[in-house]
Parts: C-alpha cells; structure tokens; sequence
C-alpha cells in the first residue's frame, strides 16, 4: 500500500473488490442480499441460554459528540409529566394521567448503521448510481434505511480483537491503543484464538471490539468522536469482501484506523466498502456486557438482531442492537 497515494489505492481496491452489478441493476441492499432465509435460521439455532445483552451506547447528552458537521448529542425534553397529571394540568377525564416526550437528534449521535447512501466515491453511489440520483434534499430516494428496517437479524459473530492482541491493565478485557491499525492477519489471529464459534463467511452479521468504547467509559469521552482511535486497515477491504459478510459494526466513532494510515486522507475505507461493496457499517457500538460473556463461555457467536429506525430517506440511523446467547 503506498501512503502517498491513495487515489491510485482507493481506485484499485473498488475494482478488485466491487458488488456493482452482482445482484442486478436494481439492487438496493447490497450485502444484506447475503442474509437469507437459511442464515437466520441458523443464527435463532444459537439461542441456548436466552441471556440477552443491548450492544447500544446511551442516547442523551452525556454523550462524545462534539458538533462537528453540526452532529450534537440528543436533545430529550418532556411534553407531559408526572407533575402536569398532579396538578390536573392535561384535563383528562376520571384521574387518568400520562406523560409524552419527544428527541431531537442527528440520525448518526450514537450508535448506529451508515446506511449505503452516506458515502460516495466521485460522486457515485453503491451500484454505480448518480450520487445526485440517489440522495436529494428529498433525503435518499434509492437506498432509504427503510429498504433494509426488517433484514439485519441473523447469525452474529464477535471478533474481540483488543482482548486477543490489546493490553488488560484496568480488567475491561483488553483495549488496543489509538491509531492501531487492525489488518487481516489480526482478524486471523482473534479467530484462531477465540476457537472455532469465531468463524467469519458469507452472511454474518460481524461485531469487532477494540476495547475504545471501555477506555472512553473510564476516561470520558475525550476525542472519541472524530479524533484518534484503533480500527480497521485499509488493507482489510479484501478480507470484508472474501468472506462476503452482510455487515460489519464497530465499537468506534468511525470503524476504521484513525488517523488514517494515508499522508491525506479522510475514511478511505468508508470510500471502498460502501458505495462499491455495498456494506453495512455500524459505529458506536457497546460490546463489552457480551465480550465479557463469550470470554467467560467461549462462544464466540449468537443470534443478533439489529434492525435501524426506517426513518424514510435516511442515509444513517440509530439502533438498539440485541444479542442473543
């Protein structure tokens, strides 16, 4: 890989690795195609134990977000209270009381999936559409959220890589240092050594741990959002698209190696992996209740359920993840 040009690089890897085309001109999914009928069978097949665990972040204003592209932590205000139904503010009948509120927030705050419309290569989008095409002020008329609200449940996988090759100095199970670049032969390696629960093919649903999300737990959020963090080589591309994946979420601000391991440039692996493999990516994710979990246990995956809110047009939205062991 040459630093110094990632134009050259970014360009070869969407060729050798694109789905354009793979699933017809009008595919609007992309590798969510991967997740059939038959892969979430055998990911509800995982459920022995019926332990549950929420792999989301907090929505509130404790939050890492800092403002940049005007992205803010949520803003949660009451509409009614418990102290409006005492005082026989809300003049409803027969001493019935309730309270309503509502959130105003960024669709990418917190934990979330970058929907296939977020990011484009030249002005493209996934399946070789006009990026103007696809996302107007309309919102994303073509790859919307909503196409995919009731497809991401299937079989889930946990690669804790910052608990098989990070440092465990505060007991969190390990946490690789900012900047660390994750490449394939890491991937490997968490898989050889987390067994055989930890195989990765075609139509998983793949959860990466670099043990950040503890780190900023216990050190405040700091530059989590947008600054330095561990993530995934730009080099990984190839192994994504080998294993044919249907998504990949992080517990990262932006899933992969920050700074960006180019002289210049901004998320070059967002640039490969969405708009020509057509990859689902989620950031933010809380993984630890649960890599604490398969680390006690030794099985690696479970039934994952992770459905975005369809909000119509959407390019990003938050979820609740659900796994489930």
């Amino acid at each position: 890989m040459d630093r110094t040009d990632p134009e050259t690089e970014i360009a070869r890897a969407a060729a050798a690795y694109s789905n354009a085309g793979r699933w017809g001109a009008d595919d609007v999914i992309g590798t969510l195609n991967l997740l059939d009928a038959a892969k979430r069978v055998e990911g509800a097949r995982l459920v022995r134990r019926g332990v549950a665990f929420s792999l989301s972040q907090r929505f509130d204003m404790d939050g890492p977000q800092k403002g940049w592209r005007r992205r803010t932590n949520p803003v949660h205000t009451m509409l009614d209270t418990g102290l409006d139904a005492e005082r026989d503010y809300q003049g409803f009948p027969h001493g019935i009381g309730g309270a309503d509120d509502v959130v105003a927030m960024p669709l990418q705050c917190s934990t979330q999936w970058d929907g296939l419309g977020h990011i484009f290569d030249h002005g493209r989008a996934y399946n070789g559409r006009r990026a103007g095409d696809v996302v107007t002020s309309q919102g994303d008329r073509v790859t919307g959220i909503e196409t995919v609200a009731g497809l991401i449940a299937g079989r889930g996988v946990l690669l804790d890589v910052g608990r098989a090759l990070g440092e465990d100095r505060h007991g969190t199970g390990g946490e690789l240092p900012d900047g660390f670049a994750i490449t394939p032969e890491h991937l490997d390696a968490t898989i050889a050594a987390q067994g055989p629960t930890s195989a990765v093919g075609p139509g998983d649903l793949l959860v990466v741990r670099t043990g950040q999300y503890s780190r900023t737990r216990r050190e405040g959020w700091g530059d989590y959002a947008g600054g330095p963090a561990p993530g995934l080589s730009f080099t990984t591309a190839g192994w994504l698209r080998e294993r044919d994946i249907a998504a990949i979420a992080t517990d990262t601000w932006g899933f992969e190696v920050r700074p960006n391991e180019f002289d210049v440039a901004f998320q070059p692996l967002h640039q490969v992996v969405i708009p020509h493999l057509g990859l689902f990516v989620g950031e933010m994710w809380a993984p630890d209740a649960l890599a604490a979990d398969c680390a006690a246990d030794g099985v690696h995956e479970f039934w994952l359920t992770a459905a975005p809110i369809p909000v119509t047009g959407a390019v990003g939205a938050p979820v609740n993840p659900i796994a489930v062991k």
